[in-house]
C-alpha cells in the first residue's frame, strides 16, 4: 500500500525523485520550479524526509530532524518571533539572508548524524540576499559528500545562471480541475459545491489560490477583478467597489491573497491575449510581483492598495472595441 502524500498532484515529479534517491549516482542539487501555490513547500519537505529515511523505518518528521535543514524567511523581529512561537501570524524579513546560508555551511563541515544523507532546502531561492546567493553557489560548486539541495523558485529567471546550471529541474505542473476538487473536498470539507467550483475556476491549477480564495472569501474581489479586465474601468467606479470589498482594515493574509489572484488572473490572461495586449500584460504583472512581495513586511494603506491593484488590471484589460 502506497504512503499518503502531504501534497496533491505532481505525480510525475514525485515519481522522478523516488527514482533518483533509489539511483546510485543521484545529482546533488534540484530546482522545484513552479508558479505560486502548486504545493513546491509540502513536496520539498516530503522529499526531505524520503532522502533522509533510514531503510525499513516510518517517514521521518521534518521539523527539528537533525539532517534536514530549512532555510525560509525569519521572523522580521523579536516581537514577530514570538508571535511564531505561539502559534500566531507573524511578518517576516524580506530575504532570506547571508547569516542563514553561513550558519548552514558551517554545518556542512560534519558528516550526517543519524544516516548517509542530508537535505538542505532554500524556500524561496528566489528571496535569498546577493551574499546568500553567493554563499550558496560555492556550496554547489564543491557539494559535501551526502549533502542534497532542494532550491524552491517561482521564478527561476532571477536565478544566476550558474545557480540554473548546477541544479536538476522539477517542474510543477498546474493541477486538473479533478485534482484541485479533491484538494479543497479533503482540506475544506465543508465547502459547498457552488464556493468550490467558484475556487477551482479562479485558481487557473493552483491549490495556494483555491484556497486563499476560501479562506479570505475572495468571489466577490473576483468578480469584480474580471469585469475590470473586460470592461477596463474609465471612471474609477468599479475600482471603488473593489475598495468597498476588500474592506477598511482587511488583514495583512487577505492582502497578500488578493494580490496573488490578481497575478493569477493575468498570467492566464496572458495565454490567449494577442500579441498587442500582452506588454501591458507583463508590466501589469511585474508591479503585482513587486508589490506582492513587499506586502509581506511593508504597512501598506489598503485603501490605497487595492486601488492601486484595480488600476494595474484596468491598464491590462481588453481593449473596448473588443470587449464590445
Amino acid at each position: 500500500m502506497k504512503e499518503p502524500k502531504p501534497f496533491i498532484g505532481q505525480d510525475a515529479a514525485w515519481e522522478e525523485w523516488l527514482a533518483a534517491i533509489a539511483s546510485e549516482r543521484m545529482h546533488h542539487a534540484w530546482l522545484l520550479s513552479g508558479a505560486k501555490g502548486l504545493g513546491k513547500r509540502a513536496f520539498a519537505r516530503a522529499a526531505a524526509a524520503q532522502l533522509v529515511r533510514l531503510p525499513g523505518t516510518p517517514v521521518p518528521e521534518v521539523d527539528g530532524h537533525p539532517d534536514i535543514h530549512v532555510l525560509e524567511h525569519l521572523p522580521a523581529n523579536d516581537e514577530e518571533a514570538k508571535k511564531k512561537a505561539e502559534g500566531k501570524p507573524f511578518q517576516t524579513k524580506r530575504n532570506i539572508t547571508v547569516d542563514q546560508v553561513r550558519e548552514m555551511i558551517r554545518r556542512l563541515s560534519t558528516k550526517p548524524t543519524l544516516g548517509d544523507k542530508r537535505a538542505i532546502v532554500i524556500d524561496p531561492a528566489d528571496d535569498m540576499e546577493k551574499g546568500a546567493v553567493n554563499a550558496v553557489l560555492k556550496a554547489l560548486e564543491e557539494p559535501p559528500a551526502g549533502t542534497f539541495f532542494l532550491l524552491l523558485t517561482h521564478q527561476p529567471g532571477r536565478l544566476l545562471p550558474t545557480i540554473r546550471s548546477r541544479c536538476r529541474v522539477l517542474r510543477f505542473a498546474a493541477l486538473g480541475a479533478d485534482e484541485l476538487d479533491a484538494a479543497i473536498r479533503r482540506d475544506v470539507p465543508l465547502s459547498d459545491d457552488a464556493t468550490r467550483a467558484a475556487a477551482i475556476a479562479a485558481a487557473h491549477g493552483s491549490p495556494g489560490i483555491a484556497f486563499d480564495f476560501l479562506e479570505h472569501d475572495l468571489g466577490g474581489i473576483h468578480a469584480l477583478m474580471m469585469r475590470i479586465l473586460r470592461d477596463g474601468d474609465d471612471r474609477f467606479h468599479l475600482r471603488g467597489l473593489l475598495a468597498d470589498a476588500m474592506g477598511a482594515r482587511p488583514a495583512r493574509d487577505r492582502q497578500v491573497a488578493t494580490l496573488e489572484l490578481a497575478r493569477s488572473l493575468l498570467v492566464h490572461e496572458l495565454r490567449a491575449a494577442p500579441r498587442h495586449r500582452q506588454m501591458r500584460i507583463i508590466e501589469a504583472h511585474g508591479v503585482l510581483t513587486k508589490l506582492s512581495t513587499q506586502a509581506a513586511t511593508y504597512n501598506f494603506d489598503a485603501g490605497l492598495l487595492i486601488m492601486e491593484i484595480g488600476g494595474l488590471l484596468a491598464s491590462a484589460a481588453m481593449p473596448r472595441e473588443a470587449a464590445r
